[in-house]
């Protein structure tokens, strides 16, 4: 890593950030005498957040690579060699992540607000679930993180169970059961690092196992326990099948935050750990990557095709967005500085773009059930003509999903692509023959829900609300806005991947390849 960097003028943001989640779930726990009241305690509760994430987003030196806004104590849990510290940052990695994350969870408690079913109880689970996400995306010790990530399970088990649709408990329960199965793989990586180097912390363990430190077991193994559990999580095939089920059966702001910032946490993991720490490993396994991106690719956009569920079709579309993120990770296999740093920085555009655009795609479709109490495509049809706003929305956001010039989607494939193509020529090419089954299937999708003959059932419905169109544009802003202008979070990611890049192209093993 390049260092730590202190802001003493911001000591404690990353704590507030973190916390203060927990803060107001309590608050809802003890104060609220009525549903409405829990409602507004939430929304503040949400802006708060909101407003933090944005700063902390601003306030980030962009002159300046490495963590910054540190906040560290360093006898935390002191259990002899094992010391586990108390120990938060950001860098142009997780800035970005940070920003999502506060932008997700403002817009699922709006999306919540019509919720009547157990009110109090599942605020505090929503407000739970972004804290730990947040604790996630800025822990920096190795134990807080695993924490932080598995404590994520707890809310999303129980916000799918309740307040979820049809077979409800069975999609909860396999979501829980896949991602703690994989959690279990690299709680035994994160050991065995720990047990070789002897620290959690990490920002020191790539410059120790990269200094050539002998492992318990080998680089390899570590390197797959690790990839493993962040894999479920992405998800890549064969590990995805718990995806389409939590989707279809959890409630429209639980879709919002599984899709937009709880599947980037795996791609995020793969980059801050597995990548950060084993960077010659990773290009080592530069081949795997390319090859499970592709097959996620093609895949979730042919099994896409064939669905007539608006949140299945959703949800199989985000498995084979997701294969980008692997097929940008593995530029880092390129002999060149650039070819790697860029596909790198589209591998993490991806991830945000990913959590925007598919936030307001099932933000939207949430609204379309509301309205129609179905999600069955033939079933629809002519929508924009009664519901022109929400099908404004639906529409920007599936132009954005295909990648269309001048939406941030777009500029994440365009990087991903450029940075794989040096090294992959013909494996990126068939991705990018996934760009075009994804046109068909959003225009496919598109025209059967919004356009052609209106179904006489829907001549009554109405349009989104002013506050429903609150999250809508929020959402929207921010596709175009880092569509228009990428380099806002793109001259982060860089900052961010830099020094991933620089211990892999300096290999000599990689360079003699």
């Amino acid at each position: 890593m390049d260092g730590l960097t202190q802001n003493t003028g911001f000591n404690g943001l990353l704590s507030a950030l973190v916390f203060l989640p927990f803060v107001f779930a309590l608050l809802i726990f003890v104060l609220p005498r009525n549903d409405n009241q829990v409602r507004l305690l939430a929304v503040f509760g949400g802006i708060v957040e909101l407003v933090l994430s944005v700063f902390v987003f601003v306030v980030y030196n962009r002159g300046e690579s490495g963590f910054q806004l540190i906040d560290r104590f360093n006898s935390w849990i002191p259990v002899d060699s094992f010391r586990i510290e108390y120990f938060l940052g950001v860098d142009g990695l997780s800035v970005p992540m940070v920003l999502l994350t506060g932008l997700l969870g403002m817009v699922a408690i709006l999306a919540s607000l019509g919720i009547t079913h157990r009110v109090k109880q599942y605020f505090i689970w929503i407000l739970i679930l972004q804290g730990a996400v947040f604790g996630v995306f800025t822990a920096l010790d190795f134990i807080m993180f695993f924490l932080f990530w598995e404590l994520e399970l707890i809310p999303m088990f129980f916000l799918i169970s309740a307040w979820g649709t049809g077979r409800k408990d069975y999609s909860a329960m396999k979501f829980v059961i896949f991602t703690f199965l994989g959690s279990a793989f690299m709680l035994v990586g994160i050991l065995a690092l720990n047990v070789s180097v002897g620290t959690f912390d990490m920002t020191a363990l790539p410059e120790l196992v990269q200094g050539g430190i002998k492992l318990v077991i080998p680089a390899g193994a570590i390197f797959g326990l690790l990839f493993i559990g962040f894999a479920v999580k992405l998800p890549v095939w064969p590990l995805h099948t718990w995806l389409p089920d939590a989707h279809t059966d959890a409630p429209t702001a639980v879709s919002v935050l599984l899709a937009g910032v709880l599947l980037k946490m795996g791609g995020y993991g793969m980059i801050r750990v597995t990548a950060s720490i084993m960077p010659d490993v990773m290009a080592d396994m530069a081949w795997l990557l390319v090859t499970l991106g592709v097959i996620n690719v093609l895949y979730g956009a042919v099994v896409t095709v064939r669905q007539t569920d608006l949140k299945r079709l959703v949800a199989f579309s985000s498995i084979s967005h997701m294969g980008y993120v692997l097929i940008g990770l593995s530029a880092i296999a390129s002999k060149g500085v650039d070819a790697a740093s860029v596909g790198l920085t589209g591998a993490s555009m991806q991830m945000f773009t990913h959590g925007t655009i598919t936030g307001l795609m099932f933000l939207t479709v949430g609204m379309i059930y509301d309205r129609t109490h179905t999600r069955y495509i033939p079933d629809l049809g002519g929508l924009s003509n009664r519901i022109p706003l929400i099908g404004v929305g639906f529409l920007i956001a599936g132009l954005a999903s295909l990648g269309l010039p001048g939406t941030s989607g777009f500029a994440a494939e365009i990087l991903v692509f450029l940075g794989a193509f040096s090294v992959w020529p013909w494996l990126t090419g068939l991705a990018v023959f996934g760009v075009v089954i994804t046109a068909g299937y959003i225009l496919w999708m598109a025209q059967r829900t919004l356009f052609g003959p209106m179904n006489n059932r829907w001549e009554k419905l109405t349009d989104a609300t002013k506050l429903e169109l609150i999250p809508i544009g929020m959402l929207i802003v921010v596709i175009l806005l880092f569509g228009i202008y990428p380099a806002l979070l793109t001259d982060l990611f860089k900052m961010g991947v830099e020094p991933i890049v620089a211990a892999v192209t300096s290999s000599p093993e990689i360079l003699n390849r």
